[in-house]
């Protein structure tokens, strides 16, 4: 029984294709700026429509460079930036950037899924809150605490 279980090879997981709005990653990646904000929500639609920032192409030409000087098969060094409106193009799969969030640059690492998104949704500017015990001034019967 051991043995005819050994020989049925072992079927291969396939790994599920990334596509964006009904395209493949490598389409994407072939596609202009134009051609890419059709596929786009409204609002970076109208984002690009009104035209790319200076500073968001400075970005980019930083992380094409990046991306350039590493090593195969290895992450490229990570760009800060405080653009955090800046939209997640496809070409910046791959990529890690640096995001600032008002104290530090939070490090995030372009996926696929992110793409049509914009920097500042993966760099949290707040601490959620962590609702415990109330401490002095909390409630109007604190005020009334003997000090010794």
């Amino acid at each position: 029984m051991a043995d005819a279980a050994a020989a049925v090879p072992q079927k291969r997981r396939t790994f599920r294709k990334f596509t964006y709005r009904g395209v493949d990653l490598e389409k994407l990646l072939d596609m202009s700026r134009e051609e890419m904000s059709s596929l786009y929500c409204a609002r970076p639609r109208r984002a690009f429509a009104r035209g790319v920032k200076r500073k968001h192409e400075a970005v980019l030409k930083r992380l094409r460079k990046a991306k350039k000087n590493c090593l195969p098969m290895e992450k490229p060094e990570c760009v800060k930036t405080h653009s955090r409106n800046m939209v997640i193009e496809p070409e910046m799969t791959g990529s890690v950037i640096g995001v600032y969030n008002g104290k530090t640059f939070t490090t995030v690492e372009i996926k696929p899924e992110m793409i049509g998104h914009y920097l500042g949704e993966f760099a949290m500017t707040y601490r959620p809150v962590k609702h415990g015990r109330p401490g002095i001034g909390a409630t109007h019967s604190s005020r009334f605490i003997p000090l010794k």
